[in-house]
């Protein structure tokens, strides 16, 4: 039996992780970086609504910590630190800063969109 070539197993791999990520959505199912932006934006607003000095001082050993694990990486500390700061003036208010997931939401059947099958 022959090898596959690598455009059949690229193709394959295509339609396989289609596959996933159309299962994930008809799941409802949040990928990790979902999770992660969840997570990121509770710790920044709920460290600003403690109303005491741990709240900056947990954000400041935080940032830190991120920074390191990115430089491991390669990326830039003083970039790393720009991104996280923009952030947490972002999250600070505790506003919630994200759009609906449109494509998420249950449609009633007979709506638009609906696929019965």
């Amino acid at each position: 039996m022959a090898a596959k070539s690598k455009r059949t197993k690229t193709a394959e791999q295509r339609t396989r992780q289609q596959s996933v990520r159309d299962k994930a959505k008809d799941l409802r199912r949040p990928t990790r970086d979902d999770v992660a932006r969840m997570l990121l934006w509770k710790t920044i607003s709920d460290a600003h609504k403690s109303g005491d000095v741990a709240g900056p001082a947990f954000l400041e050993e935080i940032s830190r910590d991120i920074v390191t694990g990115l430089e491991a990486q390669g990326f830039d500390d003083h970039e790393s630190y720009d991104v996280i700061d923009g952030l947490i003036r972002k999250y600070a208010d505790g506003l919630f800063p994200f759009r609906p997931k449109r494509h998420l939401e249950r449609k009633e059947p007979g709506e638009p969109g609906d696929d019965p099958s």
